[in-house]
């Protein structure tokens, strides 16, 4: 039996998906188990946190996948937002990763952030598996924080760790600043984008999920910390353009300067947003894939079409 929790989240309904086409026993642990996932047996098991109790959604488990987190969000309310993020990635982690040795599971597969690595690269130098971390933001913080305490815990008890850091996961069903790119583009919106030359790591949804299937039974996964990402790296102005040859909508994009960019989000208080937009971020996961034998399955365009038939589909 594979647990995994989040299963009914953007990455936790393909992956639950996957797993039973191949055969596998899947329990899908949801906070309310009113809709089921998939065909899997569906648990609910409320709010996480330190006193969450996974007795029910973990026996007979030899294997947790843990999706599950409180995400990041562009603007937090919380008055002590680190504290809020810990409550559940790290001290809700922690709480399953003990009852998980005490019922036998195996193997527990953590579902991080490239945020662990920082927010932003220099050109031409990419994050890298083994680099320092040196994460920014709350939600960054309580990963890395989640990570070493899981890697103390295997110490101790034999438990097998598999920490995965993905960057930004982009396919069917996606949310947030890549669900509204899709619809500026669709509407034919011009956008100042048209002269970013850096470079960001993505990786496709159908991709992540074949990666952390893969970690299930590995043997090479265990104990070890794995980046994630398609294996092309591209600018925000090539990203929009392949985007756009995906919608059918090509991408009206004017070619404003960086610098021009940057200046007008500082005074207009969303310096973030175009740091998101201008800055560099890239992985290398050269060791994910050599340690694993493992490539990405689908090409970025592939995935693009197939993100933006959904979002036409739903329009």
């Amino acid at each position: 039996m594979i647990l995994v929790s989040g299963a009914n989240g953007f990455v936790g309904e393909s992956l639950c998906i996957e797993l039973l086409r191949q055969g596998q026993a899947v329990r899908a642990a949801v906070r309310c188990a009113k809709i089921p996932v998939a065909n899997s047996e569906t648990v609910s098991i409320g709010e996480i946190t330190h006193e969450t109790d996974w007795t029910d959604a973990l026996s007979g488990t030899r294997v947790v996948i843990h999706l599950a987190a409180r995400v990041h969000v562009m603007e937090d309310s919380s008055i002590d937002a680190l504290s809020e993020f810990r409550k559940v990635n790290v001290e809700g982690t922690l709480n399953l990763a003990r009852q998980a040795i005490a019922a036998g599971v195996k193997r527990f597969i953590f579902i991080s952030s490239i945020k662990v690595n920082g927010e932003s690269t220099c050109f031409g130098h990419p994050y890298t598996a083994e680099d320092e971390s040196a994460p920014i933001d709350s939600y960054g913080i309580s990963k890395y924080e989640a990570e070493e305490a899981l890697r103390q815990l295997a110490k101790e008890t034999g438990l097998e760790i598999v920490i995965i850091r993905p960057p930004l996961v982009y396919g069917p069903g996606v949310k947030a600043n890549f669900h509204s790119i899709m619809y500026w583009l669709e509407k034919g919106i011009p956008l100042p984008l048209g002269a970013i030359d850096n470079k960001r790591s993505f990786i496709a949804l159908d991709n992540l999920v074949d990666l952390i299937v893969t970690c299930t039974t590995h043997p090479s996964a265990a104990n070890q910390t794995f980046l994630a990402a398609d294996g092309e790296d591209l600018s925000t102005t090539e990203l929009l353009q392949r985007l756009g040859i995906a919608l059918g909508k090509p991408a009206r994009l004017l070619p404003i300067s960086v610098w021009f960019l940057n200046t007008t989000a500082i005074l207009l208080g969303k310096h973030d947003v175009a740091q998101r937009l201008c800055n560099s971020l890239q992985v290398d996961a050269g060791k994910t894939y050599k340690l694993l034998d493992w490539q990405p399955p689908v090409s970025v365009d592939d995935a693009l079409k197939k993100t933006a038939a959904d979002f036409l589909q739903k329009l």
